[in-house]
């Protein structure tokens, strides 16, 4: 187990709670889709146009684990046309919280790679 000297708090990286976020936010393009998700429902070619590059196969494919691990839901109502959404669970709105911690370490990673670029 570490302590986050800035936090106060132990956090045990080899548990296997951190070990499953981690493997989460370890596949491409899942964190993405999550943020998609948080303005709200979504259907499934405006989360295809969010992301260039993002292909339908994958795009299945994340949506399948993210509701698969219980983050995402789905939501069918039926037609004619049949019209497909997906919202965040509840679990999954915890996201944005990590999000935010993210983008700050980001955030601290830039700043202090550009401090060594200057000193250079």
């Amino acid at each position: 187990m570490v302590t986050l000297w800035d936090m106060g708090k132990t956090v045990d990286c080899q548990c296997q709670a951190f070990q499953l976020a981690a493997d989460v936010l370890g596949h491409p393009w899942s964190a993405l889709i999550l943020t998609a998700l948080s303005a709200g429902p979504r259907r499934f070619g405006e989360l295809a146009d969010t992301a260039p590059g993002l292909g339908t196969k994958v795009l299945s494919a994340r949506l399948k684990e993210l509701e698969a691990r219980g983050l995402v839901q789905r939501h069918v109502e039926p037609g004619p046309p049949v019209r497909v959404s997906y919202e965040l669970s509840e679990c999954g709105r915890g996201f944005g919280q990590v999000a935010e911690a993210i983008q700050r370490w980001g955030r601290e990673l830039t700043h202090s790679k550009a401090t060594r670029a200057r000193r250079a």
